[in-house]
């Protein structure tokens, strides 16, 4: 009986390290924001030329169509997320003003792009 006890209690005891080894993957979302191609950013663009620049905004004001936001999310794991945001204002279909939040310096982080594919045989 004694046995039977200890090795339930084992079992309990790795079930219970076990749950804190659960993977989490990369979350990564909206638009890449890097710091050189939002410096690249004027007064004075037209739309397009900001389309072309960022990319088509992640959030598209209904209420306000001479604002565009562009969000950048990323979360590697368990570690700290990182967010990045660039509102740009327009007015007469040009660049008026832009807000920048978290920008830093360099690009965000991102995932890895995988193993060396000189390492694979070639086929």
């Amino acid at each position: 009986m004694r046995l039977l006890f200890t090795r339930l209690g084992v079992l309990a005891l790795l079930a219970a390290v076990a749950c804190g080894c659960v993977y989490r993957p990369d979350i990564q979302q909206g638009n890449y924001l890097e710091s050189k191609t939002v410096d690249q950013l004027q007064v004075g663009m037209t739309r397009t030329q900001v389309r072309y620049l960022l990319g088509t905004p992640m959030v598209p004001d209904v209420f306000d169509k001479d604002r565009w936001d562009y969000l950048f999310y990323f979360r590697h794991g368990r570690h700290p997320y990182t967010q990045r945001q660039v509102i740009v204002y327009f007015k007469d279909d040009k660049v008026a003003k832009f807000d920048t939040v978290n920008m830093g310096i360099g690009p965000p982080l991102t995932p890895d792009q995988g193993p060396d594919i000189s390492k694979f045989p070639k086929i």
